[in-house]
C-alpha cells in the first residue's frame, strides 16, 4: 500500500498600500524562492496552503482595506481553504497586541522590521547572498528601488516613524549592485523611492559631501548600463538638496520628473504640520527648480481638512495651485493618526467639507492638466510601453509615473512590444491621457 505523500507548502503574498511594501513582498518572496519555496504573488485562487498579507496602516481607508483582506483570509481558513495566515506590514507593526487580540485566528503578526522572524515561521533561513537579487511583481521593464527605510522628519500628521522608524539609508555599493542587477534581467526605469529621498546618505560615511549622497547615488545609478530612465519619488522640501538639479539636467536617463509632496499652500497650516518651510520659500524653490531643470513634471500631494484649516486656509491653497499649475496632483482627506503630533488637537473639520475641498482643488488640477495636455498636441514624445488593453497599446512619457500619472494610449493595429520604448506624435488630449501614433525618427 503506498503512502500518501503530503503536497508541498506553498504560500501566497498579499501587497497591500505603496510602493514601498510592494518592494518588501518582493524582497521576501526572493528569499522564499532562494529557500526552494513555491511562492506565488497575488494569486488569484486560494490554491496556496499559507498566505502572507503585506499591510498599510497610513490612514483610516488603507487601515480599513488591510482589516478587511486579513478577515477574508480568516474565513478562507475558516473553511479549510488555507491552513496558515501571517500578517506583516505597517498595520501589524502599529495594532499588533490589538490584532493579536481581535483577530485571534491570524497564526502570527510581525512587524516592518522582522523579516528574519517571518521567514523562519515559513521555514526559511534569511540568506545574505540573496542581496541584490529581487523578483519583480512589476513588468520587468521598470522597477521600484528603495533607497532608504523610516523617516527623521517631524510631520505633524505623519505615523510613518512609527511604523518604519527612523531614517536608514541602504549601502550605495548594495543599490549600484542591485541596479546592475535589474538591468541584466531588462529593467529599463528605475522608480527611486524613500520615506524622503533627500535625506539619502546623511547616516552613511564618506561619499562626496560628507552628507547627503543623493547626487553621488544618481550619478553612480545613472552609469548603469541599460537603465534608460532614473526617476525621483517622495522628495521633501524643506532642506532640498539644490546639487541633485544640475545632476538631472546634464543626464538624459535621469527623467525631468519630481515626486516633491508639498501638503498644503497656507502658511498657518504649513506651521502646525511642522513642515519646517513656507509658502514663500515653497514658490522659491519651485522656481528654482523649473529654471534648473528646463520642462520638468512636478507632481505633488496635499490635504485637505487639516485641524483648524478654516476657508481662508483653503482659499491660500487652491489660490497656491492655481498659480505652481503643478503637472500632476493628488489631494488626501486628513486622517487623524493615534500618536501623531496632530492627534492631541481636535480633528474640527467635517469630513463632507473636507471632501468638498478635495473635490475643489482636484477640479481646479483637472483644468490645468487638460490645458497643459492639450499644449502637447502635435509634439513627438519617447514613451515606454507598459501594457496592452482595450484595443490600445498603454505607456508613459518621461513625465509620469505608473499607475498615479498620466498615460499615452495608441491604438493596438500599430506595432509595438511591451517594455519597449516608441516616439509617439500626440493627435489628442484629454484631462489625464495622450492619444497618439507611433512615428519613426
Amino acid at each position: 500500500m503506498k503512502t500518501k505523500v503530503k503536497p508541498k507548502a506553498s504560500i501566497n503574498i498579499v501587497t497591500l498600500g505603496c510602493s514601498k511594501n510592494l518592494v518588501d513582498s518582493e524582497v521576501l518572496y526572493t528569499q522564499l524562492k532562494g529557500n526552494g519555496l513555491e511562492v506565488t504573488h497575488e494569486a488569484k485562487k486560494d490554491t496556496a496552503s499559507i498566505v502572507v498579507v503585506n499591510t498599510c496602516g497610513f490612514i483610516d481607508n488603507a487601515k480599513q482595506e488591510s482589516i478587511d483582506t486579513i478577515l477574508r483570509y480568516v474565513d478562507a481558513k475558516e473553511a479549510g481553504k488555507i491552513d496558515k495566515l501571517y500578517v506583516t506590514g505597517c498595520l501589524s507593526h502599529r495594532y499588533k497586541d490589538d490584532l493579536e487580540k481581535e483577530i485571534p485566528l491570524v497564526d502570527a503578526f510581525f512587524g516592518t522590521n522582522e523579516l528574519p522572524r517571518l521567514l523562519k515561521a515559513l521555514k526559511a533561513d534569511y540568506k545574505h547572498e540573496l542581496v541584490g537579487e529581487r523578483f519583480l511583481t512589476t513588468p520587468a521593464h521598470f522597477a521600484y528601488l528603495k533607497i532608504a527605510e523610516g523617516c527623521d522628519r517631524p510631520c505633524s500628521f505623519c505615523a510613518i516613524p512609527i511604523m518604519r522608524g527612523k531614517h536608514v539609508s541602504r549601502n550605495m555599493d548594495e543599490l549600484v549592485l542591485e541596479a546592475n542587477s535589474l538591468a541584466k534581467k531588462g529593467t529599463k526605469e528605475l522608480i527611486l523611492i524613500a520615506q524622503d529621498l533627500t535625506f539619502y546618505g546623511l547616516d552613511l560615511k564618506g561619499g562626496q559631501t560628507g552628507g547627503r549622497k543623493l547626487k553621488e547615488l544618481l550619478e553612480r545609478l545613472s552609469d548603469v548600463n541599460g537603465i534608460e530612465w532614473i526617476r525621483l519619488q517622495y522628495a521633501y522640501p524643506a532642506g532640498f538638496p539644490l546639487e541633485i538639479l544640475d545632476t538631472m539636467a546634464e543626464r538624459e536617463n535621469i527623467c525631468r520628473y519630481l515626486d516633491m509632496p508639498l501638503q498644503s499652500g497656507s502658511d498657518a497650516m504649513l506651521k502646525h504640520m511642522r513642515r519646517g518651510i513656507t509658502r514663500e520659500k515653497t514658490e522659491a524653490l519651485i522656481q528654482t527648480i523649473r529654471e534648473k531643470v528646463p520642462g520638468i513634471a512636478l507632481r505633488t500631494t496635499l490635504i485637505s481638512g487639516y485641524p483648524g484649516e478654516t476657508e481662508a486656509d483653503f482659499e491660500e491653497t487652491y489660490s497656491f495651485v492655481e498659480r505652481m499649475r503643478f503637472d500632476r496632483l493628488g489631494i488626501f482627506n486628513y486622517s487623524h493618526e493615534e500618536n501623531t503630533h496632530a492627534y492631541s488637537v481636535e480633528d474640527n473639520v467635517p469630513e463632507d467639507v473636507k471632501q468638498e475641498r478635495s473635490d475643489e482643488i482636484m477640479a481646479l488640477q483637472q483644468t490645468i492638466s487638460e490645458e497643459l495636455n492639450q499644449a502637447k498636441v502635435g509634439q513627438t514624445v519617447k514613451v515606454l510601453v507598459d501594457r496592452k488593453e482595450s484595443g490600445y497599446f498603454v505607456g508613459r512619457t518621461e513625465f509620469d509615473s505608473p499607475e498615479v500619472d498620466n498615460e499615452v494610449l495608441i491604438p493596438a493595429e500599430q506595432y509595438a512590444r511591451l517594455g519597449d520604448f516608441v516616439h509617439v506624435k500626440i493627435n489628442k488630449a484629454e484631462e489625464f491621457d495622450l492619444y497618439g501614433d507611433i512615428v519613426n525618427i
